[in-house]
């Protein structure tokens, strides 16, 4: 199976010590991630690596520029005790008739909701997304994503570190795999506890992140 699964786009670390994991992705990989913005009333904001394509890697965590939400930050970011790889997300052609299709399939992926973050140049950023509705508690599941007319952030001035392979392991892999299929996507799976795996080509040589 393709270890760079269709239609990705992003995958998501999450961290609750954004200044650490930044410094420990750039120590490991020689690649500094660059500053992508802040969600507004989220507490959260990130840092982006192209990961080839049109793909990249997010690393979200606490912002400590913003007041403490009155809710749980995005991503479960609170309760980590480290950074961990904690989902990924596909872009469709048609955000809203690939939820339809999931639906009459069986899967719901949550109602499509929008979404904002701002960059550092002040540049307000505007998408919609799936809010997950019944996703499988492992994160292997992704959620869908809809950038409209705004830009890609691949596209945007990051660095890149390609993306050589996103792996997951599940305790049944065979029920996560359908639900994959339905999205119209895949994943390198293999049978242990549930979690990610990520490997990026750099000058070091291929350096991997569970």
């Amino acid at each position: 199976m393709n270890t760079f699964p269709a239609r990705l786009d992003h995958v998501v670390l999450a961290t609750p010590d954004l200044a650490t994991t930044v410094a420990e992705f750039a120590r490991r990989t020689g690649v500094v991630p660059a500053p992508g913005g802040v969600h507004v009333e989220l507490g959260t904001r990130n840092y982006l690596v192209g990961l080839g394509g049109c793909a990249y890697l997010e690393i979200i965590g606490p912002d400590p520029e913003q007041p403490a939400p009155s809710h749980a930050r995005p991503f479960g970011v609170d309760g980590l005790a480290s950074a961990r790889t904690i989902t990924w997300a596909i872009s469709p052609p048609d955000l809203d008739a690939a939820v339809a299709a999931a639906r009459a399939r069986g899967y719901d992926t949550g109602d499509v909701r929008e979404m904002s973050r701002r960059r550092p140049d002040g540049t307000l950023l505007r998408w919609r997304l799936t809010d997950g509705g019944s996703p499988h508690p492992s994160g292997l599941i992704p959620f869908l994503i809809d950038w409209g007319t705004t830009p890609h952030p691949s596209a945007s001035d990051v660095p890149v570190s390609p993306l050589l392979a996103l792996t997951a392991t599940a305790p049944d892999p065979e029920e996560i795999r359908p639900l994959l299929s339905t999205l119209g996507t895949d994943l390198a799976l293999t049978k242990g506890p549930a979690g990610f795996s990520f490997t990026v080509d750099t000058s070091n040589g291929p350096v991997t992140f569970t």
